[in-house]
């Protein structure tokens, strides 16, 4: 069998659930993925996802109807489970007849699950372990994403290679997408035959002509290697921090002293324990918007998987996709004929 044909028989899955030319996904980024950058995906053949952590209702719309404008193919919202306005934006996702929603920063519950569905929505959201994808499930849920540490933005405990093996066998109900350090057709064949639907990818789609980042945040991809995405720190329990990978710079810097700074304020007895979360909590407002469109990769967050090695040029979005495909075509060949 040619790479072709059997690319296309491992892809069958994702592409059919997706409803695209290729099996891949671009994940919603913060401040990353508006209609420019989801439409230029989804005309390049992949599924892109428009991100609504920050928008509200009507802006939402608006992003939707400008995707709509730019692409007749398929596109999906990245709807944020704890977002004050959860509930218009699901009602503007089905009034605007989005094909897909993933659910994302949480568990979503039954009652959201239903509700997009019976509005004709495909559901999606992210599954960190076995049981939680075995309970999204149960509860409806019509594909799930793996998406291990490795990942740029807001990341888990454990890394993709051990997802896959922890719940690729055993979801075969719902199509399963892996993400996090994937960069290469290499990786995109090999989780093809682990049994993956497709892959989710992000950070190697920020160097794109389409991306809508400052030109210093591209800069900034092309000279990292993979050591340079780092995660925050948490100094201390009792101040949780949700971990975010993004490239090392003196934001960091300023985090780990911004901490220690408000948690000893705190066992001084200068501040009570919920004011100090806050401080710690808002430390990074605003600064993705600074990197993002300011061009602040100094100060500001320049979110990034640990496959920002291997982005050392610009391409269009198209470019990169049929390089993609091309690598995981080819891999699949050379994988056959290393077993003849």
């Amino acid at each position: 069998m040619s790479g072709q044909k059997l690319f296309e028989q491992l892809s069958a899955k994702g592409r059919a659930f997706l409803g695209t030319t290729y099996p891949l996904i671009g994940g919603a980024m913060a401040s990353i993925s508006t209609h420019q950058l989801v439409s230029a995906m989804a005309n390049a053949g992949i599924f892109g996802f428009l991100a609504a952590g920050f928008l509200n209702p009507e802006g939402l719309r608006e992003e939707i109807k400008k995707t709509k404008e730019l692409t007749n193919r398929p596109f999906g919202v990245n709807l944020i489970v704890l977002h004050p306005e959860l509930e218009g934006l699901m009602n503007v996702c089905i009034e605007e007849k989005v094909s897909h929603v993933i659910l994302a920063s949480g568990v979503p519950s039954p009652e959201m699950i239903t509700k997009l569905k019976n509005g004709g929505v495909k559901v999606l959201s992210f599954a960190p372990a076995l049981t939680i994808a075995k309970r999204l499930v149960k509860n409806g849920i019509d594909a799930l994403v793996i998406e291990g540490s490795e990942s740029g933005g807001h990341i888990g405990p454990v890394s993709t290679v051990v997802l896959m093996q922890e719940i690729l066998p055993y979801i075969t109900e719902v199509p399963v997408f892996v993400a996090g350090g994937i960069g290469t057709g290499m990786m995109i064949a090999a989780s093809l035959l682990l049994g993956a639907a497709g892959c989710q990818m992000g950070t190697v789609f920020v160097g794109s002509t389409e991306c809508p980042v400052h030109e210093n945040y591209k800069k900034a991809f092309y000279r990292a290697s993979s050591r340079h995405a780092v995660q925050t720190t948490q100094m201390s329990p009792t101040f949780p921090v949700i971990p975010v990978r993004s490239l090392e710079n003196k934001a960091h810097e300023k985090f780990s002293l911004h901490q220690k700074e408000v948690i000893e304020r705190y066992e001084n007895g200068e501040m009570p324990l919920e004011e100090a979360r806050i401080q710690i909590e808002q430390f990074w407002a605003g600064s993705l918007g600074k990197a993002v469109r300011d061009g602040d990769v100094e100060n500001g967050s320049v979110m990034a998987g640990q496959i920002v090695g291997l982005v050392k040029k610009e391409e269009t979005i198209q470019q990169t996709v049929e390089r993609l495909v091309d690598e995981t075509k080819i891999s699949l060949e050379n994988m056959q004929r290393m077993l003849k």
